[in-house]
């Protein structure tokens, strides 16, 4: 790859880094339908401007910038996306978006005219950190999530979905499945940063710990863990902190304790994780016992049997029943396509370690809709995702583009 390359990826790199960051935190606040993701998706069309792609925004937000016509079928998808979760690291999505342009930029370069279409695409709000689902764009595009129930989403300051699209421009009307466009789609390649570091065996038996612990700056993704997220109501009733006695409370803050301790020893029990994560009090007084408390459980286990079992045990110890807000059932990457992938990158990189993750991806979406998906992980120096702490230094990030721009001369 030239210097060129290398160059145009940090360029778009600068450009696009202080959008949304928070100045104390240093971490991200790119929320769905929010002036900083607006500003991110100026960002993308200008980029793609910049190499004569033609830009669409589809009925659900989800951006696409086409190298060829789309009528024409059988595309090549490669992206992520660009909004955050609170306070989130820089390079979870973003990553994915930079590099793909940077890798039509290398083929580009090369004079290579590709005989398929190929997109580069930024779904929309993928994290949920606004409205609570996460994966909304693929999940809406795909028919995973209904129109109705999308549009009825609420954020914390009882904004609704269809409301947040209204006041940035975007018609509500549009938004539902669109089986033509994904019946488009012939694949679809995500490059992601890496989050946590997850037990690889390496060539000699032993097991390391993530990308950083056997030396690679690239791994292959295989599969994606079953996971889902719950909201637990806990009722209880109003009272002045002060004049109540202890025995006359019904404080609904005992039972979010009881949920969490109970949420993370059964996750210890079953292999699994478990994360409540958001909470909610009303009426949220320090001198008022609260007469409601809604907390979400998030939990994630290698098989759909150790998730339900820990949101069962937290259901039994708070005498609540859980809502489920999202499921999204494991999925393994088709085989045939990972292997081009790992025939592809073995010329520059060797044979790469195979990782499963338990972190859900539109690449789960799509691949639950039928579309042949696989995922590209960039190594993370500090392992940490979903923080200002996440990290992959510039070296890596240029390696991440060569695999990305071979993955696409292979397969299109």
């Amino acid at each position: 790859m030239s210097n060129s390359i290398r160059d145009g990826f940090d360029r778009m790199w600068a450009e696009l880094e202080p959008i949304g960051r928070d100045a104390q935190s240093r971490g991200y606040r790119r929320y769905a339908w929010s002036d900083a993701d607006m500003d991110c998706r100026a960002w993308f069309q200008v980029n793609a401007r910049r190499r004569g792609l033609d830009v669409e925004t589809d009925g659900n937000g989800n951006l696409w910038a086409w190298w060829g016509d789309p009528d024409a079928g059988d595309a090549l998808a490669v992206g992520s996306h660009l909004d955050s979760v609170p306070d989130g690291g820089g390079f979870d999505g973003p990553l994915g978006v930079v590099s793909a342009f940077s890798a039509i930029d290398a083929l580009q370069a090369s004079g290579v005219t590709p005989a398929r279409p190929v997109a580069v695409v930024a779904f929309a709000d993928e994290e949920g950190a606004r409205f609570g689902v996460a994966c909304a764009g693929s999940r809406l595009l795909t028919g995973q999530l209904s129109r109705e129930r999308a549009l009825s989403l609420t954020d914390v300051h009882g904004v609704s979905m269809e409301q947040a699209m209204r006041s940035v421009g975007h018609d509500p009307s549009r938004v539902g499945s669109d089986p033509a466009r994904v019946a488009r789609l012939g694949a679809f390649i995500e490059l992601h940063v890496e989050q946590g570091r997850v037990p690889i065996a390496a060539p000699d038996g032993s097991v390391v710990h993530g990308l950083h612990g056997c030396g690679a700056p690239i791994g292959i993704g295989t599969s994606i863990q079953p996971h889902g997220r719950w909201r637990f109501d806990l009722s209880g009733r109003a009272d002045h902190a002060g004049t109540t006695a202890l025995v006359d409370r019904d404080d609904p803050t005992l039972r979010l304790a009881d949920l969490v301790l109970a949420a993370r020893e059964s996750a210890a029990a079953a292999g699994a994780v478990a994360t409540v994560g958001r909470i909610e009090v009303v009426p949220n007084g320090v001198n008022a016992i609260p007469s409601l408390v809604r907390a979400w459980l998030d939990v994630r286990a290698e098989d759909d049997e150790r998730v339900r079992q820990v949101v069962s045990d937290a259901e039994a110890a708070t005498g609540t029943s859980a809502q489920e807000e999202s499921w999204t059932p494991g999925i393994s990457f088709e085989k045939d396509l990972t292997d081009r992938l790992s025939a592809a990158l073995a010329p520059r990189f060797g044979d790469l370690p195979l990782l499963t993750t338990a972190a859900g991806h539109d690449a789960g979406i799509l691949s639950n809709a039928g579309v042949p998906t696989a995922m590209v992980f960039v190594r993370n120096q500090t392992g940490t995702s979903h923080s200002p702490l996440e990290f992959v230094d510039r070296r890596d990030r240029h390696a991440g583009v060569f695999a990305l721009a071979d993955v696409l001369s292979e397969l299109c």
